[in-house]
């Protein structure tokens, strides 16, 4: 008889979904995953909402701690840490430096890309143009990833020599800087820490689940993908 993991998550491809499918895979984590289909709105369903009421993805059931239940990315992925002991630093002082740089792209990298993505993606392909949302979110994704750059002088990973959490996190996003159209020109040392990442198996296994988008990568038929995007969230956009 099988055994039942103890994680069960809930997730899409995005670049929040797959910040716990990234620990999962590095951590070599047995899971069950529940794709959440946003084009039937999944994530707004009674029984989704049950787990999670803020209707976002990712959220996590941990069936080992009697079916707990976490959602906020970056909660699940210090959940999984403390849980597995795993890609989190010791000591007091360097657990507040992974927790300052986890909301760093939280509070910061996450919603600025997030929103460059918004108006350039999916509301200018469908009429609504906004430039000075386009240049606002534009201008500060690029600041918040001088920053990035410059924390990561002389580190392999942000934290120091060690791929962490804080990794995990910030990673799908700012390597998605292609779909926010921002530039990462001169930043040499952001773009050192992609390719170590990128050279990571097990974190590239991940960002083929649950089902591969690499055009946020700049890969593949961008344009078709850009289309299919924007339609999904054609309800979402006001006149």
């Amino acid at each position: 008889m099988t055994k039942q993991a103890e994680i069960h998550l809930y997730t899409a491809s995005t670049m929040n979904g797959w910040k716990p499918l990234i620990f999962l895979h590095e951590a070599e984590v047995d899971y069950e995953m529940t794709y959440i289909d946003f084009s039937k709105k999944e994530q707004k369903s009674d029984w989704y909402r049950s787990l999670n009421p803020n209707g976002r993805i990712p959220t996590i059931v941990d069936r080992g701690n009697d079916d707990f239940v976490v959602f906020e990315s970056g909660a699940i992925l210090w959940y999984l840490a403390e849980k597995y002991q795993k890609f989190l630093p010791e000591g007091e002082k360097a657990r507040s430096q992974a927790l300052q740089w986890l909301m760093f792209q939280m509070s910061g990298i996450g919603p600025m890309m997030g929103q460059a993505m918004y108006f350039q993606r999916i509301a200018e392909p469908q009429g609504h143009c906004d430039e000075f949302a386009i240049k606002r979110y534009g201008s500060e994704s690029r600041r918040l990833l001088e920053v990035l750059d410059q924390q990561l002088e002389g580190k392999s990973y942000i934290l120091g020599n060690e791929f962490t959490i804080v990794d995990m996190a910030t990673y799908p996003w700012a390597r998605a800087y292609y779909w926010a159209k921002v530039s990462v020109d001169g930043l040499n040392n952001l773009q050192g820490w992609f390719n170590r990442i990128d050279a990571r198996p097990a974190t590239q296994r991940a960002l083929e689940l649950p089902k591969p988008f690499p055009a946020f990568f700049g890969k593949g038929d961008v344009a078709a993908a850009e289309a299919a995007n924007s339609a999904r969230f054609q309800s979402d956009i006001k006149p």
